[in-house]
């Protein structure tokens, strides 16, 4: 049985709460500072403890807990797999006493997709169109972090407008993939207008996806040797008029948000997550960054020439709800200086690599050449057979680090796949943050990890 101790952290959050409350009140003739059974100084049994907290150079009574309870006295409660608000089909198996949750067991399984082993049985160019579905909110990370995998095996480089291409397209689903979770973490909290605000600006870029490749979700967009079209006519155009919306929407964001006294009463000192936590479970992206540690792969280990971008990587020390919810704020500003660089700076020539083995040639060749007719044939129907070997690629994906491992045994399908999804990763720390914390702040613990089950049960 876990130790009835509660995070001091957690203690302060309360008494703000209190505070608050009592505060407000006064003006609607409210009396919630005393009670009619007086203070609770009344305890005197041996196995009741008062738990004290320091406020400036005050020490306040703020919670009682009994550290003798028994197990009649707790309830084990079900959250979800059907359930709005744990983003998916996850179960959370909840000890609450009272109305603090004791422990907690996140219990997954529940989408059983095997995309790992569905993706041993396609070839590598049907790969990406596998991988895409697992975080369906960044699909495109997906498929470019198989391809680098793929590339990596066989040793060759993508052409320079390919690199960028993917980088315009990966720092808008970034952004996307953020406003969703902004948008629905709003939601679950009570914030019904950032629900609507949220999508309302996703609603930019999955057009412009649609526009580029012919789908808003699981594009199937970069393969293997580069991507699979051409960004189209206008696309500049486009793209200015995302750079120029969503900044400004951010700032309304942060009108109706950042200084509302009820979001961040219900945000500040709730699912604290240290550094030394994130470390221990494995944690990456904003939840790692949001406590104090600068990590992120496009500085760390640069893939498909993001090094030479210019881009901050915002941290926070907090590591509560809010400095998760705000880095993620401050990391779609970054994202845009790196759109706004990709489209300034797009080289010319191929999109993809010009290597008929790998890549099929274009559509309007298959009348005019039996040869290419015939690649087109065999590269659909066969793919194309990859060294031996073994290789692992990571990028930094919306939820933190996406990594691919692959084992080829030379075949034209991987021998086997491996992918390291963060949402899996990061949901490790959910009975960190959970444990010893009133339920009414399970909802926006979740929401915070930004997980997507997709890329949980692969």
């Amino acid at each position: 049985m876990k130790n009835n101790k509660i995070k001091k952290s957690k203690l302060s959050n309360f008494k703000n709460k209190l505070d608050f409350w009592a505060t407000n009140s006064e003006e609607g003739g409210w009396n919630i500072s005393s009670t009619d059974e007086g203070s609770q100084k009344m305890l005197e049994n041996e196995n009741e403890k008062q738990i004290k907290i320091q406020t400036g150079t005050e020490v306040v009574d703020d919670f009682v807990i009994d550290e003798d309870t028994s197990d009649d006295e707790r309830m084990i409660v079900n959250m979800g797999p059907q359930h709005p608000s744990t983003h998916g089909v996850l179960r959370l198996q909840a000890e609450l006493e009272g109305e603090v949750v004791r422990r907690v067991k996140p219990i997954i399984g529940y989408l059983h997709t095997g995309m790992e082993k569905t993706g041993e049985e396609l070839n590598y160019f049907q790969g990406p169109t596998n991988t895409t579905r697992m975080d369906y909110l960044s699909p495109l990370f997906n498929e470019l972090v198989f391809s680098l995998t793929t590339e990596k095996l066989i040793g060759i480089e993508v052409p320079k407008r390919a690199e960028t291409i993917r980088i315009l397209m990966t720092e808008l689903n970034r952004v996307s993939s953020h406003l969703v979770a902004l948008a629905t973490g709003g939601m679950d909290i009570g914030a019904l207008s950032m629900m609507i605000f949220g999508f309302r600006e996703r609603e930019l870029i999955l057009n412009f996806f649609e526009k580029t490749t012919g789908l808003r979700m699981n594009h199937n967009y970069i393969r293997p040797g580069g991507v699979a079209a051409d960004l189209p006519d206008g696309w500049q155009k486009d793209v200015e008029e995302i750079l120029k919306i969503i900044p400004e929407k951010l700032k309304d964001y942060d009108d109706m948000l950042l200084d509302n006294p009820i979001w961040k009463g219900r945000l500040q000192n709730v699912g604290i997550l240290t550094t030394e936590e994130c470390f221990a479970y494995g944690v990456t992206g904003p939840s790692l960054r949001a406590s104090g540690y600068s990590w992120d792969l496009r500085k760390s280990q640069p893939y498909s020439g993001i090094e030479n971008y210019e881009f901050d990587i915002p941290t926070l020390n907090e590591g509560d709800v809010f400095a998760r919810w705000r880095v993620k704020v401050l990391e779609i500003f970054e994202s845009l200086k790196i759109i706004e660089q990709a489209m300034n700076n797009m080289p010319k020539g191929p999109y993809k690599v010009q290597d008929k083995k790998i890549t099929p040639p274009p559509r309007k060749r298959l009348d005019e050449s039996m040869e290419a007719l015939i690649h087109h044939f065999k590269i659909y129907t066969e793919g194309f057979k990859v060294p031996e070997g073994d290789a692992y690629v990571a990028v930094e994906s919306p939820r933190g680090e996406l990594g691919c491992y692959i084992v080829s045994d030379g075949s034209a399908k991987p021998y086997r796949m491996h992918v390291r999804g963060p949402s899996f990763c990061n949901l490790q720390a959910l009975p960190v943050i959970m444990t010893d914390s009133p339920i009414a702040d399970a909802v926006a613990a979740i929401a915070s990890l930004d997980p997507v089950i997709g890329d949980v049960d692969r």
